[in-house]
């Protein structure tokens, strides 16, 4: 089993990340996702897909322009969206899964990625489902390369119960492999992440698992008494058209469309509430009765009548142009930020 060390966006310093990568290799890690590290150190490098580039595509019309791959051997193009689509549905009918759950933009941000890295194709299978969806689409895309001379480096999971899945996917990478013929398909590496702790370490051992490569971030690289900060970049939207994150664990899950936040205070001045909403929903009034559902208990609503409502959320760069404030006091006060899909916004909470 190998180790790889991806902490970077956790770790706490100003030298953390790279003491992390660099200490981590030294004690035994086998490679790191931080690049830099690689370049200063000489540490092997390795990465995976994000969940938002597989929810950035929606079909496979949107593979373009170059949707056909020369094969390794040499000789003329093939279309590769098609012959994935069509071994999706041989895929399927192995695995009795109908076609229908599978999800397209998966299937077609797989073979986006395997045409432009043919040589190192892998698959992040939990954005929609890992059965249903990321797993038939994974092994069509694998086997379309294989018949054009190109073979799968791996796959990652990141929710779930990572070793019973790992299990899963074993018994669907022999199956296949034995079906199409294909020998080495049964042995496609199976990496994991999603906050693995020792005691997630002690699990795996404990329950068994077919996992080849483990991912360790959070608690590899920082310390608990100073706790990191645990918030990550989802995407939302996408050229007007919302997304949403379906996975095994239903906190990771993510709400779709464009959202603003305020903050209501009641009659003493006391801040009681944020307020996330759509943006194109109506900015709420003071002592408007509001119908509010809390997080984490969607199926519950609650009505409450704010005193003051505060917008927090600030829009200072849009288009390549500053919208408001003062851009050197956005960067160092404001920070962190991030850049929006929607119109290439930068954007920053107070």
């Amino acid at each position: 089993m190998k180790l790889m060390e991806i902490g970077l966006r956790r770790a706490q310093g100003p030298d953390g990340a790279l003491s992390a990568s660099k200490y981590s290799y030294i004690g035994g890690f086998d490679c790191t996702s931080n690049v830099l590290a690689g370049k200063l150190y000489g540490i092997p490098v390795r990465g995976t897909i994000a969940h938002s580039f597989i929810m950035s595509f929606t079909s496979l019309e949107e593979v373009q322009p170059r949707v056909s791959l020369l094969p390794l051997a040499g000789g003329e193009p093939v279309d590769l969206p098609a012959l994935a689509k069509s071994l999706l549905q041989r895929v399927c009918e192995l695995l009795q899964t109908p076609p229908e759950k599978t999800n397209r933009g998966e299937l077609a941000a797989f073979v986006s990625y395997a045409i432009s890295f043919p040589h190192d194709f892998q698959g992040l299978l939990d954005t929609y489902c890992v059965r249903r969806s990321g797993l038939p689409n994974f092994c069509a895309v694998a086997l379309a390369l294989h018949q054009l001379g190109y073979r799968a480096v791996g796959v990652r999971l990141d929710s779930g119960d990572l070793a019973q899945q790992s299990k899963e996917i074993r018994r669907v990478f022999r199956a296949c492999g034995a079906h199409f013929q294909v020998p080495w398909f049964e042995t496609i590496p199976i990496a994991v992440s999603n906050d693995i702790s020792e005691q997630s370490l002690e699990e795996f051992s404990r329950e068994g698992s077919e996992i080849d490569m483990i991912g360790v971030g959070t608690n590899l690289v920082t310390c608990p008494l100073q706790p990191s900060l645990g918030c990550v970049y989802k995407l939302v939207e996408v050229n007007g058209s919302p997304h949403m994150k379906l996975t095994e664990d239903e906190e990771k899950m993510t709400i779709p469309g464009i959202k603003t936040i305020y903050r209501l205070y009641d009659a003493a001045g006391h801040p009681f509430m944020d307020l996330m909403a759509l943006e194109e929903e109506p900015l709420p009034s003071a002592g408007q009765e509001l119908a509010i559902r809390v997080l984490g208990r969607l199926g519950e609503t609650s009505k409450v009548v704010p005193t003051t409502v505060e917008p927090l959320h600030r829009t200072y760069f849009r288009d390549g142009q500053v919208r408001g404030g003062s851009a050197f006091w956005c960067w160092c006060v404001l920070l962190p930020c991030w850049v929006k899909e929607q119109g290439r916004v930068l954007e920053s909470w107070q």
